[in-house]
Formats: C-alpha cells, structure tokens, sequence
C-alpha cells in the first residue's frame, strides 16, 4: 500500500484528499505546514509527497528544493497560481510532476500513480519498452544502469537524479548520437510534466547538465540543436 504525505495549509482541502486516496488504496499522512512535513519525513518516509505550493512558513518551492538536496523521494506540486512560471519554477526546483487547481480527482490519482511507478527502481518499474530489460550504458567513463536506474560518475560516485531526469537520460543514451525532438523525448519518457508545449523539457535537460557536465553551460554530452531538440553526442557502448 503506497503512502502518501499530503501537505496543504487548507484543512478542508487537505481532508478532501486524504479520503480521495485512501478511497483508491493508499496509506496517507496529513500535515498542515513545511515544518511539520519535515518532522514526519524523518519519523516515518512517505513513498510520495504531495505539496501545495502556497503554505504559511516556507512555501512550496523552498521545500521541494530542501527535499530535493537531501533525497530522491518523488514530488508532486499543486498549486492554484496556473501553470506559467509557478509550473517551471516547480519543476526547476525538482517536482516530479505539478498539477495546477482545480484538477479532476481521477486525474489526481493516475498521475500520482504515473510518479510512483517511474519512481519504483527496478525492471518491473521501469517505462514501456524497458520493462524486464537488465542493461547497462557506458560513455566516457559513466555508467548508467537501467534495470537499478543507477547512475554512476567515472570515480563511481553514485549521482542522485530524480525519476523524470533518469528517464530522460535513459532516453538520451538509448537514442545516442540521434537528433530528438521534445515531443519525441515526451514520448519517449512519458514524462506527465512535459506536454510538449512548454519548457518542462529543458528544465530536465538543465538539471541533468548540472549533474553529469564538467561544464554545464558549454555541454559536451546533451548537445542542443537550433530547432531540433537535443543530440546526446557520446558514443555509447552496452554491457
């Protein structure tokens, strides 16, 4: 039974959530702020946190991006401030998905079902087409592990990268030295925060640059192509 951390300041709101999932089979916590959600991360993980972006001590962002430094837990965002800035920022900050109020109930659901199944590690979990497939990629001293969805820098430091950056990697490395466009790298990924109209992808491509680049503002690997999309430009080899 997958649990859920809810965090909303609205007691309404969040009382509405916690029966829509515990309706639909997930274990759920209630917390009204950011400083109580800290106190219940350390005392008993959640598989998922789903936070609201406006609360009354440290907003939304801030603890997305305080998750985000500490752990890979998955992070989906909701907010009442629409989908422009506030949804880049989101996932800039590291959100795994963001999902603008009002919002369908069983749309709330399925994409938080979406988030932790790409979240699970394993072949069982991972996207359509990589399902039972143990591969790993290599290029220029990096290892990349599909199956563990590990990624490992040339002095074995294990690199911590959320769900939709590794499987945005994954895309990159299976689809080596071939130009991708964004909607073909949303297809690929099934990333629900990218819809192909907005930056969400770049957004990703910044934060995995951030992570594997030597220099992320002159990219040797995720090369970008004047409307076309992104070239992964390593040769890649598999184990």
């Amino acid at each position: 039974m997958p649990h859920l951390l809810i965090v909303d300041d609205d007691r309404e709101h969040r009382l509405l959530l916690g029966r829509l999932f515990g309706d639909h089979g997930f274990r759920v916590s209630l917390a009204p702020d950011g400083g109580t959600m800290l106190k219940m991360l350390d005392a008993t993980p959640p598989d998922l946190v789903i936070l609201d972006l406006m609360l009354p001590d440290e907003d939304g962002l801030s603890l997305c991006r305080r998750i985000r430094a500490e752990s890979d837990l998955p992070i989906i965002m909701l907010s009442a401030l629409g989908r422009g800035p506030h949804k880049l920022a989101g996932f800039d900050m590291g959100a795994d998905d963001y999902i603008a109020k009002p919002f369908e109930s069983a749309e709330l659901v399925a994409r938080t079902r979406a988030v932790l199944r790409r979240a699970r590690r394993g072949g069982d979990a991972l996207p359509a087409g990589r399902k039972g497939v143990k591969r790993v990629y290599r290029f220029e001293g990096w290892r990349v592990d599909a199956a563990k969805r590990e990624v490992l820098s040339p002095d074995n430091v294990l690199i911590t990268l959320t769900s939709g950056e590794i499987d945005l990697l994954l895309a990159f490395v299976e689809h080596a030295q071939s130009v991708l466009t964004r909607d073909h790298l949303v297809e690929l990924t099934r990333h629900r925060g990218s819809d192909g109209s907005d930056r969400s992808v770049d957004i990703l491509v910044s934060r995995i640059r951030r992570k594997i680049e030597r220099n992320p503002r002159a990219p040797r690997f995720i090369k970008t192509v004047r409307s076309g999309g992104y070239l992964f430009a390593p040769a890649v080899t598999l184990e």
